[in-house]
């Protein structure tokens, strides 16, 4: 009787494990190299090439479901990812903050650019 209650209580811990580490598939690195190589193919980096600083790409807010990934062209406008964390579904938003312009840019997959 001792063998089968172990038994169910081990399979109840790695279900519950398995679980709770479904919940979080991206990282937070994952979710960077990925808009990395999104922002490295869809826009020309070739003008920072003698200056690297006009155009940055860095990690912004987190909340419990999404992390935030800030691209910062050479032009001043930011285009904020916003990456879902278990489904890796990322909406983009650009901001043009001279202007004060917030357009949606619309949606990745994050999982297309790992």
């Amino acid at each position: 009787m001792k063998h089968i209650v172990l038994s169910f209580a081990l399979i109840i811990l790695l279900c519950s494990c398995t679980s709770n580490a479904s919940k979080s598939t991206i990282t937070k690195e994952m979710a960077y190299e990925g808009v990395s190589n999104y922002c490295h193919s869809a826009y020309d980096w070739t003008v920072a090439e003698d200056n690297p600083d006009i155009m940055t790409l860095e990690m912004g807010e987190e909340t419990d479901s999404a992390y935030q990934v800030v691209f910062r062209s050479y032009t001043g406008a930011l285009v904020y990812f916003n990456v879902d964390k278990t489904s890796g579904s990322t909406k983009m938003v650009e901001y043009v903050p001279t202007l004060d312009i917030k357009n949606d840019a619309g949606t990745i997959n994050l999982f297309d650019y790992i």
